[in-house]
């Protein structure tokens, strides 16, 4: 039997449910549209996607990964977050979640303001930082986006040439 259909269908199911945790931050969103351009590339037995572009896949997932992590924290650094601001963010971009969309862009603003409100900064400085946070993660998603354009870039002009 031929799987190659169903790993074709996988594989865009993966690359769209990646595409959409990279602005949802429950899901890993870069590495499973790696994973899916990968099973798609299996379905054909590697033959017009090989190992160089794979690499170049492997390479821009890794950079992605970084760059979540590295704009974040510059974006609250940037301000001078407190270890408080960064651990509301994340708590309310969990919390975010429950409350989409909306919940997406305002849980890590106000999650940032209230953990350093409460580490006991002065309301403008809280602000400051929380709008900090919020922009560092708004540039991640961004060039995570790109990324996984450019990805799909890659994986298309391996496909096709």
């Amino acid at each position: 039997m031929d799987y190659s259909f169903i790993l074709y269908v996988l594989g865009a199911l993966l690359v769209l449910v990646g595409i959409a945790g990279i602005i949802l931050p429950a899901l890993p969103g870069v590495p499973l549209v790696f994973v899916g351009l990968l099973l798609a590339a299996w379905g054909d037995g590697f033959e017009r996607v090989g190992w160089i572009p794979l690499v170049v896949l492997g390479v821009l997932t890794i950079i992605s990964v970084i760059v979540d992590v590295i704009a974040t924290v510059a974006g609250a650094q940037k301000v001078g977050a407190s270890k408080l601001a960064l651990i509301g963010s994340a708590v309310g971009t969990i919390a975010g979640l429950f409350f989409m969309p909306i919940g997406l862009f305002v849980g890590p603003f106000a999650g940032a303001l209230l953990g350093e409100y409460l580490h006991g900064r002065h309301l403008g400085q809280a602000t400051k930082v929380g709008l900090g946070t919020w922009l560092g993660i708004v540039l991640g998603v961004a060039l995570k986006l790109g990324l996984a354009m450019a990805m799909l870039g890659v994986f298309v002009a391996a496909w096709f040439f």
